[in-house]
């Protein structure tokens, strides 16, 4: 099957910005929620933002539009909150979305978004500046037991469709090897209990380099990549950059994409190996700068080398930055605030205490724009 979807992301990890927020960390915002407000009332936070902001009805949307799959981040808090401790309403919840998903025709690919220490330096790894996982063994030992602990519980899942175990590695190219061991010690770990499902490999540089991991290819491996070049387009870093057109110096159009991915179809060929293109994606400007042009020749270069690919993101609030959802969030109450000068959730260490019901209902999809441009090319590719 080639899977073809989008991501859920900010729900099982809360991404700063869509959110409306700063970049932070996520546990930097739950930690500050806590000491104003308590551990219990940090729990009925997790667990209301959990209920509300994916329900059965948007798997039932995504699966309306003709799409495949969806694609999971989670942070490895959301089932571990203590080491080598398991939460099993977390899993409960997950075997509850893949009964859903289930239910319309959905496969799930679980990705871990925030390792045990954080694989990278940024935000959405929820790391504080440091890459912690390259440094320290007991992460690392700490991550193959939580894949052996999922895999054991989530392989007879008829939904569950493989296991993406590591998102956007960031590791200096003198220290590959660790990298490379890592994946080998995961992809150990999770077949002593499941042989059958598909395990996704990420390159190194935020799933750009590959070429390091052909020597440790086997039955039922993937190479997940991602693909959000041009950047300063695609995240509107750079502002009035139109496509096709010259971004950063060079003259980007469909055929400027398709040597980009060239490189990735060429590994396909010559590994006999799949390409899943993990995450890609547009900051939506009302189509008035190509993105829809850009979109729609990205997925046509997917098609014509076979890649599969999950959308990024099917959710968030309305943003002028960083691949945004197609669904938005577009009201500006209290706790999103565009106007500053604090954004976003942030807003919520004092919007939450006279707002609670109105900012838990606000996180439904029944309050969000739908783009219907954007949903109208990636059903033509579905």
């Amino acid at each position: 099957m080639i899977v073809k979807g989008v991501n859920l992301g900010g729900w099982l990890l809360m991404e700063g910005y869509i959110l409306g927020a700063r970049n932070i960390p996520e546990s930097e915002f739950k930690t500050k929620f806590k000491n104003i407000y308590g551990r219990r009332e940090l729990k009925f936070f997790e667990k209301s933002f959990r209920d509300n902001f994916i329900k059965k009805e948007d798997l039932k949307r995504i699966s309306s539009w003709g799409s495949n799959c969806v694609r999971v981040p989670f942070h490895h808090k959301f089932f571990e909150e203590k080491p080598y401790q398991y939460n099993k309403a977390s899993l409960l919840f997950i075997k509850k979305i893949l009964r859903w998903a289930n239910e319309y025709n959905l496969k799930v690919i679980l990705d871990l978004h925030a390792a045990c220490g954080s694989q990278n330096e940024d935000w959405h790894s929820d790391s504080k500046g440091k890459a912690q996982l390259w440094s320290n063994k007991h992460y690392r030992d700490r991550t193959y037991e939580l894949w052996e602990y999922l895999a054991s519980n989530l392989k007879n899942e008829k939904a569950f469709y493989g296991y993406d175990i590591l998102n956007e590695a960031v590791i200096d190219q003198s220290r590959l090897s660790v990298l490379k061991n890592f994946y080998k010690d995961t992809i150990k770990a999770i077949r002593r209990v499941d042989t059958k499902h598909i395990i996704y490999l990420e390159g190194n540089n935020w799933g750009q380099q590959i070429d390091f991991l052909q020597d440790i290819l086997s039955e039922n491996i993937a190479i997940s990549i991602h693909a959000y070049q041009p950047l300063n387009f695609t995240f509107n870093f750079v502002r009035n950059y139109k496509y096709p057109g010259k971004i950063d110096g060079s003259a980007w159009n469909k055929d400027k994409i398709k040597r980009y991915l060239e490189p990735y179809k060429k590994f396909s060929s010559k590994n006999k190996v799949d390409i899943y293109v993990g995450e890609f994606g547009v900051n939506y400007r009302g189509g008035c700068y190509g993105e829809l042009k850009w979109l729609s020749d990205i997925l046509s270069v997917f098609k014509e080398f076979g890649f599969g690919w999950t959308y990024w993101v099917y959710k968030a609030v309305a943003n002028n930055v960083f691949p945004d959802g197609v669904l938005q969030y577009l009201d500006n109450p209290a706790w999103v605030k565009r106007d500053g000068p604090i954004l976003g959730i942030e807003n919520l260490y004092k919007a939450w205490k006279g707002n609670k019901k109105k900012i838990v209902d606000s996180w439904k999809s029944s309050n969000y724009w739908v783009n219907s441009d954007i949903v109208r090319v990636l059903k033509k590719y579905f």
